[in-house]
């Protein structure tokens, strides 16, 4: 299985699966910045047996402080959803969304480091289902609990790599910014407190990652767009932690296992001591 298959799904292989009666649990994240609670959209239409996930209160913990506008959860608390959800031991899970991809990688990176094995992107998102002929069913799914278990509680320190604020200016780390380009240059913010970026920084929009149609670029084409990386660590930030995840499965498509900053911007613009920098440069 290349890389790219660890992360990533086509329509048509879930389409497969669920023809065949392969055992599949299907979650769908919606969630935009605008529409941060996609449960509407979601029992408009979703992918047969799907069962919604909130991004905001089931991938995102809103009471820790001083960690930015989307938290990470803890591990038991994600157990108890991931239960709720359905999700079983040695059951394949794929995840989707209908917003550049930002709401199925949130709950992709989450889950896995959270140590749940085998979680996959849908690629293309829903968009990708419906132009592939996938059909949609409407309402509310009421799934089995399931019998999942986390291996770790602190995502922090889970398994998939983090760092922290202080180590981002770090000598030799490649840090890339997965925001779109006029908030990297801090012509504008309407989100946090400060505009920029964390200097050093190269952006890499999470967007230009993606073709027209939502699907994740081919190899060759991905690596056109990050560029040359160097062989220092690479770590990927974005606004509140959650369209990073995007680059963060952009890059693991290529082999490359990039660190995230959870907090990203939101908390290091919280802080009126650490540097901003603005400009389409580092």
């Amino acid at each position: 299985m290349s890389a790219r298959d660890t992360v990533w799904i086509s329509a048509a292989e879930v389409a497969r699966r669920l023809d065949t009666g392969e055992p599949l649990t299907l979650l769908d994240v919606r969630w935009q910045f605008t529409e941060p609670d996609g449960r509407a959209a979601y029992e408009r239409g979703h992918l047969p047996g799907a069962v919604y996930v909130s991004l905001e209160d089931e991938l995102s913990d809103h009471t820790v402080e001083g960690r930015g506008r989307h938290p990470l959860p803890s591990g038991s608390a994600l157990e108890a959803a991931a239960r709720r959800w359905g999700v079983r031991a040695g059951v394949p899970v794929v995840v989707y969304d209908d917003w550049n991809r930002a709401g199925s990688s949130r709950a992709w990176w989450v889950l896995t480091a959270a140590g749940i094995d085998d979680v996959r992107i849908l690629d293309g998102g829903l968009a990708g289902w419906t132009a592939a002929g996938g059909r949609l069913e409407s309402g509310v799914v009421e799934p089995a609990p399931g019998d999942v278990t986390v291996a770790h509680d602190d995502l922090y320190a889970g398994a998939r790599r983090t760092v922290t604020a202080d180590a981002l200016l770090e000598p030799g780390r490649l840090v890339l910014d997965a925001r779109a380009p006029e908030r990297f240059r801090g012509d504008v913010e309407s989100v946090d407190p400060v505009a920029g970026h964390i200097p050093g920084a190269v952006n890499v929009p999470s967007t230009s990652l993606l073709s027209e149609d939502g699907a994740l670029l081919d190899d060759e084409e991905l690596a056109r767009a990050i560029g040359d990386m160097g062989d220092g660590e690479v770590t990927v930030y974005c606004g509140s932690g959650v369209t990073a995840a995007v680059t963060i499965a952009g890059l693991a498509a290529v082999g490359v296992d990039a660190a995230l900053f959870p907090g990203s911007w939101s908390q290091w613009s919280s802080d009126p001591s650490r540097p901003v920098a603005g400009g389409s440069r580092p």
